[in-house]
């Protein structure tokens, strides 16, 4: 079986720049489908990747960069809404700004790409939606309260896509990514008082006893993506080393 399953078919996606966006890009382009990257800074595109600027935050950039990436790559089978910020902090942490500057992003972000693209999905014969979620959505993490909160409405609001969309032909699912190693994640551990004690507490509370890396989560993307999930919609898929589901006893 060929692993060039996206040959010739098209895919958007955004928060591509960097993370686990570019990873997706990258390994979609990798298999055969032309790609477009949507990023406050795209990376720079190739043959089969096309960079095109995008702010999820406003209507009027979204609009104008979706149509962009159907003209360019000829239409829109697949759609990867991975733009999204974070935040940490108790639900009296962060303001009221942030609070909806993240809900802007994370959630009206991935609203303003979807309904964009629904006019190109909805001309496809291969038609999917990935949503890029967290385990923040199905497990209760220290200091996380707003960016739980906002990916919680991202996991609820992928249930009622898919219900939405299933007769259309468009298949809508996320991955529950654990704690990725990532360049956001470098951030925070470069700004913790013990970095190397913070990233051994976090590669701890995953089963494996890692970091998950962008390239697992990015092969999700792709499973789900795929032509040959078609009987799969409405899965939250977990890539987080064990963290969701399983409960080792401690090694003594």
């Amino acid at each position: 079986m060929s692993d060039r399953e996206f040959d010739g078919l098209t895919a958007a996606v955004t928060g591509a720049g960097s993370g686990i966006g570019l990873a997706a890009a990258r390994m979609l382009a990798a298999r055969g489908a032309r790609v477009a990257c949507l990023d406050l800074e795209p990376s720079v595109g190739d043959a089969n990747v096309v960079p095109i600027r995008c702010d999820v935050s406003s209507d009027t950039v979204v609009a104008s960069a979706v149509e962009a990436a159907a003209t360019a790559l000829g239409g829109i089978d697949i759609l990867v809404n991975n733009a999204g910020i974070g935040a940490q902090g108790t639900v009296e942490g962060n303001d009221l700004d942030q609070w909806r500057r993240v809900f802007d992003v994370n959630v009206l972000g991935l609203v303003r790409t979807t309904r964009a693209a629904l006019p190109w999905l909805r001309r496809s014969s291969a038609a999917a939606i990935v949503n890029t979620c967290s385990i923040a959505a199905t497990a209760g993490l220290p200091d996380r309260a707003l960016y739980s909160a906002s990916k919680g409405a991202v996991l609820s609001l992928t249930l009622a896509m898919a219900a939405d969309h299933l007769r259309e032909g468009i298949r809508v699912n996320c991955v529950n990514p654990g704690t990725v190693d990532t360049p956001w994640v470098q951030r925070l551990l470069a700004a913790a008082e013990d970095p190397d004690a913070e990233r051994a507490a976090l590669q701890a509370r995953q089963p494996s006893g890692r970091l998950v890396s962008a390239d697992e989560v990015a092969a999700a993307i792709c499973y789900l993506a795929s032509p040959r999930a078609g009987a799969t919609t409405g899965v939250a898929l977990a890539v987080d080393g064990g963290m969701q589901g399983m409960r080792l006893r401690p090694v003594t």
